[in-house]
């Protein structure tokens, strides 16, 4: 791929360097990412003049402590999510970013208080400040569905949860059935479940309800997230509203769920998932037609916006340095942003960006759904305790998806925190 130096990027040349530096960079990717992001530092590389030095590791979240706590740690760590950051901005191994960065971060990312938020950790003398800046995202608040069949059947795609739920009633008086869900993951089953009340928490409470809820200031048996849970059974839990009867969601493996979107007649119309899950439709489906996809709708009722659940990488400065600080400063830059946006599996929030540059339009309007986003909370499974957020919780969801009741599931999870506290 070809590089253009535009006036953005050009402008970060040696911007705080008095000469080019050597510049380490340790992050997870490997494989086809790390041939994308070498693409995106290469630019760096060109416009600056520094010697930057990438390496991957499928155990980055292990070696980069073993490298902090020995004095070894790279100029700049790309950490898979906040957890792992805000323990070691709390153990005074990262650097908050230069300043000024979190009032760009409010002018030019999409929910920009959000980013600001989610980078923002605990520093060893116990003051909060900007550690993480998030670049390469993933977007969950979607709802898959098949293009021909809502053609056929008369349907739009709905715009708020109310339109969702009048529709999924309206495709059961039609005769169909209105969702695929599975939560059969193997060791792992349950989990769908609970992207599926994350996204529920974040349409009935404000973002910092969801915060405190993540951190257990808000105990899971709360009235709110009780409620959040029996949002989720309102579909799952109904059996005319799901394929084989509520009874067969919690043995339903995750893979196999979205296939009856295909079947003729069609199984179910739709089906929440993140955006990976094309990789599990039958093979030679084309997304964009042959399925499709929209923003999982907010209640209208509730004025919260348009909330959006995801995940995304953060980078951070484990070794500051005078080029740490201007590869801080080029992701900046639109550019930055462009480059792995034409190589695919890219999304961001970055406001300022060409969505031209964008090889694949699927990507392209996933972007608008982030673009569009009110407010943007990672995964909340994924910050809370392993016992929980990787335990009860998904064995919780299980219970509850078999007819156990919301408030005694709930009870039993905040048990389990409680034990490990």
């Amino acid at each position: 791929m070809k590089f253009k130096l535009y006036a953005s990027v050009a402008a970060v040349a040696l911007g705080s360097a008095a000469q080019a530096e050597q510049i380490t960079v340790f992050g997870p990717w490997l494989g086809p990412d790390q041939a994308n992001v070498e693409q995106v530092l290469a630019a760096f590389a060109a416009a600056s003049g520094h010697d930057v030095r990438y390496s991957g590791s499928d155990s980055f979240e292990q070696q980069i402590v073993i490298d902090a706590e020995a004095g070894s740690a790279p100029n700049v760590a790309v950490f898979p999510q906040p957890g792992l950051a805000a323990d070691m901005a709390r153990r005074g191994f990262l650097t908050p970013l230069p300043a000024g960065t979190g009032d760009w971060l409010l002018e030019n990312y999409a929910a920009g208080q959000s980013w600001v938020d989610l980078g923002t950790y605990t520093g060893p003398e116990g003051n909060p400040d900007l550690y993480g800046f998030f670049y390469k995202v993933d977007v969950k608040s979607l709802v898959w569905y098949s293009p021909e069949n809502f053609e056929d059947a008369g349907y739009d795609v709905p715009e708020t949860m109310e339109q969702l739920i009048a529709l999924s009633e309206q495709i059961v008086a039609d005769g169909g059935t209105p969702w695929c869900i599975g939560l059969g993951s193997g060791g792992a089953t349950g989990w769908p479940a609970t992207d599926w009340v994350e996204d529920m928490m974040l349409r009935t409470q404000p973002p910092a309800v969801y915060d405190a809820w993540v951190s257990n200031e808000l105990p899971f048996d709360a009235p709110e997230v009780v409620n959040a849970i029996e949002q989720f059974g309102l579909f799952a839990r109904n059996d005319a509203f799901v394929a084989g009867g509520a009874g067969a969601v919690a043995t339903t493996d995750f893979r196999d769920s979205p296939k009856g979107l295909f079947d003729s007649p069609p199984q179910c119309y739709m089906h929440r998932q993140a955006s990976f899950i094309p990789a599990f439709f039958p093979e030679g489906t084309e997304v964009g037609a042959d399925a499709d996809f929209f923003y999982f709708p907010a209640y209208e009722s509730e004025d919260l916006g348009s909330p959006v659940l995801g995940a995304g990488t953060l980078w951070a400065i484990t070794n500051p340095s005078d080029a740490a600080n201007d590869l801080i400063e080029f992701l900046k830059t639109p550019e930055a942003h462009e480059i792995w946006m034409g190589l695919g599996g890219f999304l961001t929030p970055h406001t300022g960006v060409d969505n031209a540059a964008f090889g694949d339009p699927t990507l392209s309007n996933m972007n608008d759904i982030l673009l569009g986003a009110t407010t943007f909370r990672f995964d909340a499974s994924d910050l809370m305790p392993g016992a929980v957020g990787a335990g009860s919780f998904w064995t919780g969801m299980v219970d509850y998806a078999g007819g156990a009741d919301a408030a005694e599931v709930a009870a039993g999870i905040q048990a389990s925190w409680d034990a490990i506290k």
